[in-house]
């Protein structure tokens, strides 16, 4: 049987910063109130406005990335991700055209004809009227097989300035303004680093959806935005849910049971990863580690990425999880730890001046600085196995943290490195994948559409192990 194929959207810019998450975020709110059952996606390997976008929808945000996933995955993915829902929703990253390269690979316009979904562009019009009438039309004849069906304008002034700006959009262009939003005193999204603040720490992240959404309802016409939406006929072919994953050879008859921090630390994950997981036998428990002592239940743990060093200070008083969990590696159990994971695995988190005592896995201290380590795509070439990656596998990810191991020199009997940094940073430009015992530290994000050997593996080292102990 075919995929039902609901009416999506894309939302995009000329380029980043341009209002695309507030418009989105506004979009979404409203959509939720209105009793819609949304698919929501972001386009690109972002988590901090997945999670905005999630949490706006009422669902999780699945992430459509054309570098890390090939064509048929992204097609299979979104098909089956909107199964059930009414309407589909797809946020851009940077500018509509900008990829990897001077053709434009892997970008939000590719993705576009890729699904054949329209474009609502969201246009910041700080100090600039009619000039927008030329990058919209350069927008809609650079390529002409992306359909732009409306814009939206952003940081409007004044009355006169909107007025300006559509009759002209709309005289030389013949596409629509289906809203403008007015020029804030104050951004409702709280920025840190290059990205809004995690919906997860904002203390009052319900309030400023709710601001969000009556703005985007009061300044932009939502039946015409809705009306917009495709029914994207042309990808609708014949599709199962567990195409996405291998089913394991043994049918689900041995089951392992992973832990997961998932909290105000560590807040970093794909839900696709954890689809992943459980399609082949996890069990999953989502633990915090403010409240988490006991982990001995579980077979292995995963550790995501986040923001350790700002709860710094609340987890060095977590001495009672940070013991477990060096029985836990004593004993062998694997730990997969990404970026945030393995500054928290490390001796200690140097942030603003102080020092933090970690778990002490690894033997590094982590330096958090003002300026990013490593922010863009990776990719790793594994030279040594580890029970996660063969010798010869080749991972693609990103990275995007403000640490580094300041005393990277420091060995510990049996860590090492098993990968060389391809593309990216790493821990130095050259080294990335520490392992200690069945402990894997990366600063990589990895998705598991783009290596489905993740999840098994990921297992069967958690059934070896316990099959051993």
């Amino acid at each position: 049987m075919a995929n039902k194929i609901c009416p999506a959207l894309i939302v995009s810019a000329f380029k980043g910063g341009s209002g695309k998450t507030i418009l989105s975020l506004g979009l979404l709110g409203s959509l939720a109130k209105k009793g819609f059952k949304i698919a929501v996606f972001k386009k690109g390997p972002d988590y901090i406005d997945a999670k905005w976008l999630g949490f706006a929808a009422g669902a999780d945000c699945y992430n459509l990335d054309p570098y890390l996933m090939d064509k048929k995955i992204i097609c299979a993915s979104y098909l089956t991700h909107i199964r059930d829902a009414d309407i589909a929703i797809v946020e851009g990253n940077r500018g509509l055209y900008d990829g990897v390269d001077e053709f434009g690979s892997c970008s939000t316009a590719e993705l576009a004809k890729l699904l054949n979904l329209p474009v609502v562009l969201v246009i910041d019009c700080t100090k600039i009227t009619r000039t927008v009438a030329a990058l919209v039309l350069g927008c809609k004849l650079f390529d002409q097989d992306v359909n732009i069906c409306g814009c939206v304008l952003n940081q409007v002034a004044r009355h006169r300035h909107e007025s300006i700006v559509t009759k002209t959009i709309e005289r030389y262009t013949d596409i629509k303004v289906l809203g403008a939003l007015p020029r804030l005193k104050q951004d409702p999204l709280p920025m840190r680093h290059l990205g809004v603040l995690p919906c997860e720490e904002h203390p009052k992240a319900k309030e400023v959806l709710e601001v969000i959404t009556k703005l985007v309802e009061e300044n932009t016409d939502i039946n015409a935005l809705i009306d917009s939406a495709s029914l994207n006929k042309d990808i609708a072919w014949p599709l199962t849910t567990d195409s996405l994953y291998p089913i394991p050879e043994d049918g689900y008859l041995r089951r392992v049971k992973i832990g997961i921090f998932r909290d105000a630390a560590f807040q970093f994950y794909y839900p696709e990863n954890f689809e992943a997981l459980k399609a082949q036998g996890a069990d999953l428990y989502f633990l915090n580690a403010f409240e988490t002592d006991d982990i001995s239940f579980l077979d292995a743990l995963y550790i995501g990425g986040g923001f350790p060093e700002t709860q710094a200070s609340r987890l060095i008083e977590r001495q009672g999880l940070f013991k477990a969990i060096k029985e836990f590696v004593e004993q062998g159990k694997p730990i997969y730890a990404e970026c945030g994971g393995l500054m928290f695995l490390g001796e200690k988190i140097s942030f603003k001046g102080i020092d933090y005592d970690m778990v002490g896995v690894f033997p590094w201290t982590f330096s958090v600085g003002r300026r990013p380590q490593g922010h863009g795509y990776t990719i790793l070439e594994v030279e040594k196995d580890s029970g996660f990656y063969k010798k010869g596998d080749i991972i693609k990810g990103h990275e995007f943290h403000y640490s580094k191991p300041i005393n990277l020199e420091e060995k510990k009997d049996n860590v090492v490195f098993t990968c060389k940094v391809k593309r990216g940073h790493g821990f130095d430009g050259r080294v990335e994948g520490a392992l200690y015992k069945n402990v894997f530290g990366t600063y990589t994000h990895i998705h598991a559409l783009s290596k489905p050997c993740w999840a098994r593996r990921f297992i069967e080292l958690a059934l070896k192990i316990r099959g051993n102990s």
